[in-house]
């Protein structure tokens, strides 16, 4: 009897631990969709840990830009755009090129996601129901169709607490799953070492992802909403330890996970030379190391990574164009059920067209670039406005991880426009 107990008070502190995680998962739902594990995965086959370089210091420019957001969220009770509109000269035209061009990479991917996740929907079943092979497209479609509209009704429930219930769930399914698949494969333990060290992959595409890879890691959504979510969070200016330490976690998250999903697709396919175009492609990554069982684990997490994505790539433009307009998201207004309903039928033109959606995914990644650039000179200049800071004053340590994040985001907007011009 009580080793059954103990038992249960430990699984309820797991799932205590996990479920007290604060708004560092919508982090995590933001930056590891099937954008990044679709990235992370042909990163794996093509180039080995080659990137890994890349996805450290996108992790570690994340987590100082997540801390930079959340702590001006606590300290001046604004949310970004609404600060940047309201302090900065040119405030109103960053506030809305920042829209324009966030919204626009969110609903590229949310295109790619949903055209992703109905696929790997398919292949689940016409694995088990051969008759379904004929009717791939008409499977897909209605697939897709069927989640976004679920989705979209759960969005009309719109609570934060239960959003943030639900993308719980799906990262740690996401997470478990792509653990497990660890084992079947590994890569070398120097070719992990190798990858630290910085350099681009001289080959086509290969600056193309190394932009997607910065895109769905950097994720400017993910540092814009973060003030909104810190107060969604019910978080005030006494939080300011435990916004730094949600910061800290979700940034090593964002890196651990992603790292496994590369290691998984390298251990997979790069020692087998096999490249991943298409989207059965990456469950085959493991088929031959664990039979059916690790296309089903494996299929199921990149499931999960993929409707962990479709609620935050949902929210995105409500949450933006509420921020800029006086910093409050009502899930219950007029506007906000038009915007998600239009993000809906965006979603759908990439599944209806029959677009190959890993392409569209890894195109979405690299135009999320362009916008980092000015999402993070507008934080440089609002927590260095002593103004708005009041006695607040920002650190040598947190300013240089800032110029440095600015510094990197232009060398990659470089690069992604020079992978562009080379793609079309």
């Amino acid at each position: 009897m009580g080793e059954s107990t103990t038992k249960k008070s430990f699984l309820k502190k797991i799932i205590a631990i996990i479920l007290g995680f604060g708004p560092g998962i919508f982090a995590i739902g933001y930056t590891i969709g099937t954008g990044s594990v679709t990235s992370m995965i042909v990163a794996g086959s093509k180039f080995n840990m080659d990137l890994l370089w890349v996805l450290f210091l996108s992790c570690l420019f994340s987590g100082v830009l997540m801390f930079a957001y959340g702590n001006y969220g606590l300290i001046t009770g604004e949310t970004a755009l609404y600060g940047f509109k309201k302090h900065l000269k040119f405030g109103k035209a960053l506030a809305i090129l920042i829209i324009v061009g966030i919204t626009f990479g969110q609903w590229n991917s949310l295109m790619g996601i949903l055209g992703i996740s109905s696929n790997i929907i398919y292949e689940i079943l016409a694995i088990n129901f051969d008759g379904l092979i004929d009717y791939e497209y008409e499977t897909v479609l209605i697939t897709a169709i069927t989640v976004i509209v679920i989705f979209y009704l759960l969005l009309l429930v719109g609570k934060y607490t239960f959003f943030e219930k639900i993308l719980v769930i799906f990262v740690t399914m996401m997470a478990l799953s792509f653990i497990l698949s660890l084992f079947f494969v590994q890569p070398l333990p120097i070719d992990v070492i190798k990858g630290l060290v910085p350099k681009i992959p001289n080959v086509p595409g290969g600056k193309m992802l190394v932009a997607a890879f910065v895109g769905t890691t950097m994720a400017s959504a993910t540092f814009l909403s973060r003030p909104l979510f810190v107060k969604g969070k019910g978080w005030t200016i006494k939080n300011l330890d435990q916004q730094k330490k949600d910061s800290i976690t979700a940034a090593i998250l964002i890196f651990f996970i992603s790292g496994i999903i590369m290691a998984v697709a390298a251990g997979a396919l790069f020692y087998d030379g096999k490249e991943v175009n298409h989207v059965l492609d990456m469950a085959n990554t493991l088929e031959p190391v664990a039979g059916k069982w690790a296309v089903t684990i494996f299929f199921f997490g990149a499931l999960s990574a993929g409707l962990s994505s479709i609620f935050p790539c949902l929210l995105i433009a409500p949450l933006l164009i509420a921020d800029y307009q006086s910093g409050e998201l009502d899930t219950n207004s007029k506007q906000f059920r038009i915007i998600t309903f239009i993000a809906c039928l965006v979603a759908i033109i990439g599944p209806a067209f029959g677009a190959n959606p890993i392409e569209i995914q890894i195109l979405s990644q690299v135009f999320n670039v362009f916008v980092l650039p000015a999402v993070i000179l507008g934080i440089i200049l609002i927590v260095n406005n002593k103004k708005v800071m009041k006695a607040y004053k920002t650190s040598i340590g947190i300013n240089i991880g800032l110029f440095a994040a600015l510094f990197f985001s232009l060398v990659i907007s470089y690069n992604g426009i020079v992978a562009l011009t080379e793609y079309f």
